[in-house]
């Protein structure tokens, strides 16, 4: 768990320095970012779309078709499945934050926590402002009853992506529970 939290610290610093916009070597992904942060921004689940779609680009087909398995098998409720895709996938592309994202989430739906922090700590430490897996180190330390850092979690996620209802929502209670607020 020590290591999960210097890793939400890393990811709380990168979402808390989004780049700004008109900077001429930002990545789609950047830009992306930035537009997602706008409260201007009324596109912003297309933006977030087209942000996903963007970081699930491995740069090989074979990849990302071991990608959408694991995405199919996961919708379908069939976990090991979709872990066993995302095992390959991974083994494959160790640097692709995508991977370990989706492959935490097959985990944590599994009930394996353990397995899905690991890989929640690696997507991040790839991509730090990954707010998916910010949301999803919240929900696993909220889930274990570690509050504080839960919050924390979710109020970085919630810096990089502002509109997400479910995460919101869990800050608000979190820090009403914190807070000594009855629920």
């Amino acid at each position: 768990m020590k290591r999960a939290f210097a890793i939400l610290n890393l990811a709380v610093a990168a979402a808390l320095t989004l780049p700004a916009g008109g900077v001429f070597a930002q990545s789609r992904a950047e830009m992306l970012l930035g537009d997602l942060a706008r409260p201007e921004n009324e596109g912003w689940r297309r933006t977030e779309r087209q942000l996903i779609e963007e970081w699930s680009k491995s740069g090989s087909a074979a990849l990302d078709l071991l990608l959408k398995r694991g995405r199919d098998a996961l919708a379908e409720g069939e976990y090991d499945k979709a872990i066993g895709h995302l095992t390959a996938l991974t083994d494959h592309a160790p640097d692709f934050a995508e991977g370990f994202n989706l492959r935490a989430s097959a985990y944590f739906r599994s009930g394996r926590y353990g397995p899905a922090v690991a890989d929640l700590q690696r997507a991040l430490e790839l991509n730090p402002q990954n707010f998916v897996a910010l949301a999803g180190i919240g929900a696993i330390l909220e889930e274990t009853g570690l509050k504080a850092e839960a919050l924390k979690a979710y109020r970085a996620a919630l810096a990089i992506h502002p509109r997400q209802e479910d995460v919101k929502k869990a800050a608000q209670r979190l820090d009403d529970a914190l807070s000594g607020q009855k629920i």
